[in-house]
Protein backbone atom coordinates (compact mmCIF):
# COMPACT_ATOMS: atom_id res chain seq x y z
CA UNK A 1 0.00 0.00 0.00
CA UNK A 2 2.80 2.43 0.70
CA UNK A 3 4.92 3.89 -1.89
CA UNK A 4 7.40 5.61 0.64
CA UNK A 5 7.84 7.81 3.90
CA UNK A 6 9.87 10.95 4.40
CA UNK A 7 11.18 11.95 7.88
CA UNK A 8 12.84 15.13 8.16
CA UNK A 9 16.71 16.56 9.01
CA UNK A 10 18.24 19.52 9.62
CA UNK A 11 21.37 17.66 8.49
CA UNK A 12 21.42 15.16 5.68
CA UNK A 13 24.47 14.19 5.49
CA UNK A 14 24.27 12.78 8.62
CA UNK A 15 20.88 11.30 8.42
CA UNK A 16 22.31 9.92 5.16
CA UNK A 17 24.76 8.30 6.70
CA UNK A 18 22.72 7.01 9.70
CA UNK A 19 20.40 5.45 6.99
CA UNK A 20 23.10 4.04 5.20
CA UNK A 21 23.63 1.70 7.94
CA UNK A 22 20.94 0.69 9.42
CA UNK A 23 18.33 0.45 6.58
CA UNK A 24 21.96 -1.25 4.91
CA UNK A 25 21.03 -4.28 7.55
CA UNK A 26 18.06 -4.92 4.99
CA UNK A 27 19.82 -4.54 2.07
CA UNK A 28 18.19 -1.45 1.34
CA UNK A 29 20.35 1.35 -0.72
CA UNK A 30 20.46 4.84 -1.86
CA UNK A 31 18.00 4.57 -4.53
CA UNK A 32 18.17 8.27 -5.35
CA UNK A 33 19.98 11.50 -4.38
CA UNK A 34 19.10 14.95 -4.85
CA UNK A 35 20.12 18.46 -3.07
CA UNK A 36 17.43 18.11 -0.29
CA UNK A 37 16.80 14.21 -0.07
CA UNK A 38 18.02 10.78 -0.06
CA UNK A 39 15.68 7.72 -0.74
CA UNK A 40 16.10 4.49 0.26
CA UNK A 41 15.14 1.06 -1.12
CA UNK A 42 15.68 -2.79 -0.68
CA UNK A 43 14.35 -3.50 -4.43
CA UNK A 44 12.09 -2.50 -7.22
CA UNK A 45 8.85 -2.30 -6.06
CA UNK A 46 9.13 -2.01 -2.51
CA UNK A 47 8.24 0.82 -0.15
CA UNK A 48 11.07 3.27 0.16
CA UNK A 49 12.29 5.65 2.77
CA UNK A 50 13.54 9.11 2.58
CA UNK A 51 15.34 11.44 4.91
CA UNK A 52 14.39 15.08 3.47
CA UNK A 53 15.18 18.79 4.71
CA UNK A 54 11.81 20.87 4.69
CA UNK A 55 11.13 22.01 1.61
CA UNK A 56 9.44 25.41 3.22
CA UNK A 57 13.27 25.88 4.74
CA UNK A 58 12.20 25.28 8.58
CA UNK A 59 13.86 23.30 10.77
CA UNK A 60 12.48 19.71 11.00
CA UNK A 61 11.03 18.89 13.72
CA UNK A 62 9.16 15.06 14.39
CA UNK A 63 5.61 14.57 14.75
CA UNK A 64 3.97 13.66 17.68
CA UNK A 65 2.47 9.98 17.30
CA UNK A 66 3.75 9.63 13.96
CA UNK A 67 6.44 6.31 13.49
CA UNK A 68 7.70 4.96 10.44
CA UNK A 69 7.41 0.86 10.94
CA UNK A 70 10.41 -0.70 9.27
CA UNK A 71 9.38 -4.70 8.34
CA UNK A 72 12.36 -6.43 9.12
CA UNK A 73 11.17 -9.71 7.81
CA UNK A 74 13.05 -11.85 11.08
CA UNK A 75 13.58 -11.14 14.35
CA UNK A 76 17.23 -11.52 13.95
CA UNK A 77 17.09 -8.58 11.40
CA UNK A 78 14.94 -6.20 13.59
CA UNK A 79 17.51 -6.84 16.71
CA UNK A 80 19.73 -5.87 14.14
CA UNK A 81 18.66 -3.01 12.37
CA UNK A 82 18.09 -1.87 16.24
CA UNK A 83 21.34 -2.61 17.12
CA UNK A 84 23.00 -0.77 14.52
CA UNK A 85 20.74 2.12 15.15
CA UNK A 86 21.75 2.02 18.84
CA UNK A 87 25.44 1.88 17.89
CA UNK A 88 25.08 5.27 15.79
CA UNK A 89 23.75 7.19 18.73
CA UNK A 90 19.86 6.71 18.15
CA UNK A 91 17.29 6.42 21.49
CA UNK A 92 16.41 3.57 22.56
CA UNK A 93 12.44 4.03 22.48
CA UNK A 94 11.75 -0.39 23.12
CA UNK A 95 14.11 -2.90 23.45
CA UNK A 96 13.41 -5.55 20.97
CA UNK A 97 10.68 -8.19 22.14
CA UNK A 98 7.45 -9.43 22.15
CA UNK A 99 4.28 -7.37 22.34
CA UNK A 100 1.46 -9.19 22.07
CA UNK A 101 1.46 -12.90 20.97
CA UNK A 102 2.76 -12.01 17.55
CA UNK A 103 4.06 -8.87 17.27
CA UNK A 104 7.87 -8.45 17.60
CA UNK A 105 9.04 -4.76 17.71
CA UNK A 106 12.60 -2.84 18.06
CA UNK A 107 11.85 0.89 18.50
CA UNK A 108 14.21 3.59 18.23
CA UNK A 109 14.46 7.68 17.31
CA UNK A 110 16.88 8.25 14.61
CA UNK A 111 19.43 11.10 15.39
CA UNK A 112 16.60 13.82 14.61
CA UNK A 113 14.00 12.70 16.83
CA UNK A 114 12.39 10.46 14.08
CA UNK A 115 10.10 7.02 15.75
CA UNK A 116 10.69 3.80 14.22
CA UNK A 117 9.70 0.25 15.08
CA UNK A 118 11.62 -2.14 13.08
CA UNK A 119 9.30 -5.17 13.19
CA UNK A 120 7.60 -8.80 12.29
CA UNK A 121 4.49 -10.20 12.91
CA UNK A 122 4.46 -14.10 13.55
Amino acid sequence: MLAYVTVGTNDLPRAAAFFDAVLGELGATRAMEFERMVIWSAGAGQPMIAAIKPYDGNEASVGNGVMVAINAGTREIADRIYNKAMALGAKDEGAPGLRGDDFYGAYFRDLDGNKFVACVWG
